[in-house]
């Protein structure tokens, strides 16, 4: 069950950047993996967890509003590690 989250230094490095709530959810969403695990959390439709495709392939994206997702992916399933990649708006 992974339940270890890192944030990688350039997504800390630009989150001041990032509209106060978005962070807030972020944060919400990493202390309910670390709680629960990834799994139970992936079943909160309110996230919309969804593996991504093409040059993301391998990467997975949750919804922290209308226009923002944070990227992440799992490194290493055994060590239960992972790591959000990006926060970024989302283009419409």
């Amino acid at each position: 069950m992974i339940k270890r989250i890192d944030i990688a230094d350039s997504v800390k490095k630009n989150l001041h950047k990032v509209p106060l709530a978005i962070r807030k959810k972020l944060f919400t969403w990493v202390a309910a993996v670390e709680e629960r695990g990834l799994n139970e959390v992936r079943k909160i439709p309110g996230y919309h967890d969804e593996p991504l495709k093409g040059e993301r392939k391998g990467q997975r994206s949750i919804r922290l509003n209308k226009q923002w997702r944070a990227i992440y992916r799992i490194i290493i399933n055994k060590i239960e590690f992972v790591l959000i990649e990006e926060v970024t708006p989302h283009d419409y």
